[in-house]
């Protein structure tokens, strides 16, 4: 499991750039951590008393003593961020956000379309007082068009896109039905296509001198991942059906049972087609003009996958997947998380991050997986507690005085985190 150190490590690709989160649960918060993660100074704005959503969307929580310890939920999203308690629903907290909008090269929001205008903290608003600043929307159905109003949320994109009409064992299988992909794969993607946008609106920037306004839609990038499906009923106008672990191109490609275990068997060429019936004892396959190409094996597809069934019933699993891969055709099993997060190859690329709290709660992230050879990724400050950096912020970027930070958290306006016990004991000792 990888490491933290202390050491220093090689610049990050956004050291000095500087981000503004005002988001909330996965789409959001998954794009501003991908830019904490290449280095950018992330300032996440939360309710005081109550935070980002997911804190509580538990169990399992992280156990670290406290009435109100965060879910699991809310770390996957939100390390190499510092929390700031800010109400902006009231006018004060607003005016501090305003002002730390002004000095950002970033905010990232998810509120519904017109949902920070009445605060002034719409990109209307903002765009004005920092030119320079790329202010990136992020909602369900965007800012235009006649859903433009409506909440979007990862279940219902799902269903709304199309996704789910492909997802699921096909009509007359047990089971039938539609299913969700059992990720929030519409959240994850909308924000991995806001960070891309925000990158090339940085680049328009360092050309132009000028900021922009982002307009990122879940269902728009839903729509604009269903890819081959899509193409496939453009081009030849046949509506896509759900096939289970088939593909709806390639034969075989799909899960086969093996005597113990289930086995994916992936083949994407001729060559690897005839590699499989090679070692499977079935050259009468490969030597069949029926599927001697991937148009005729996809046309005859029950054909054929019943016959790879039969073959491959009597196999062990693991005894199937060594012969597969020393004869070159893909494949794999079907891990379990647990077993994922365990596998030799998962841990020889460091994808597992011990990171640590600075209340000394040790938590395991999952690491950025782009490997830059000159300035990788850097994991610098743990999911943090809520508030926990509100009193630091404003004394630093805003230049706040003790007498007025307080005489805004003492109005509700602001909330601190206590201090953890490791920097107590550091303060008494000073």
């Amino acid at each position: 499991m990888g490491e933290c150190p202390d050491a220093e490590v090689p610049p990050s690709p956004l050291a000095g750039l500087k981000v503004l989160d005002l988001s909330r649960v996965l789409a959001a918060p998954w794009a501003t951590q991908i830019l904490g993660d290449l280095g950018a100074e992330v300032l996440k704005v939360e309710q005081p008393g109550k935070g980002d959503d997911t804190r509580g969307w538990g169990p399992p929580f992280l156990e670290d003593g406290s009435a109100r310890p965060d879910a699991a939920y809310y770390l996957c999203a939100n390390r190499n961020k510092r929390s700031l308690a800010i109400d902006f629903s009231r006018p004060q907290g607003a005016a501090l956000v305003r002002r730390l909008a002004e000095d950002a090269d970033i905010l990232v929001e998810n509120f519904r379309t017109g949902g920070l205008a009445k605060y002034g903290l719409d990109a209307a608003s903002l765009l004005p007082l920092n030119p320079r600043l790329i202010y990136c929307s992020i909602t369900g159905f965007g800012q235009t068009g006649p859903y433009a109003e409506r909440g979007g949320y990862d279940f219902l994109i799902q269903g709304m896109s199309g996704l789910m009409s492909v997802t699921g064992r096909p009509e007359g299988d047990a089971g039938e039905g539609p299913v969700k992909v059992g990720l929030p794969v519409s959240d994850l993607f909308t924000g991995l296509y806001a960070t891309t946008a925000i990158l090339a609106a940085l680049n328009h920037r360092h050309a132009t001198g000028e900021g922009q306004h982002i307009d990122c839609a879940l269902l728009d990038s839903q729509v604009a991942l269903l890819v081959n499906q899509a193409m496939n009923f453009l081009v030849g106008g046949e509506v896509p059906k759900r096939l289970g672990n088939a593909h709806p191109n390639v034969v075989p490609y799909r899960d086969f049972a093996a005597s113990d275990d289930y086995v994916l068997v992936t083949c994407g060429s001729d060559g690897q087609f005839r590699a499989l019936c090679a070692l499977l004892g079935r050259d009468d396959l490969a030597a069949d003009p029926r599927f001697a190409t991937n148009a005729g094996r996809l046309r005859d597809r029950r054909v054929l996958e019943v016959e790879l069934a039969r073959a491959i019933a009597p196999w062990r699993a693991a005894d199937l997947l060594a012969a597969m891969a020393k004869a070159g055709v893909p494949g794999g099993p079907i891990n379990s998380i647990d077993q994922v997060l365990a596998d030799p190859q998962v841990a020889a690329r460091e994808m597992l991050r011990a990171m640590r709290r600075d209340d000394g709660t040790e938590v395991t992230v999952i690491g950025y997986p782009g490997r830059l050879s000159r300035s990788p990724a850097s994991y610098r400050l743990a999911p943090p507690r809520l508030g926990q950096d509100t009193h630091a912020v404003l004394s630093a970027a805003l230049g706040m005085e003790e007498a007025e930070i307080e005489a805004l958290r003492a109005a509700g306006v602001i909330a601190t985190a206590e201090p953890c016990p490791q920097r107590r004991e550091a303060e008494r000792t000073a």
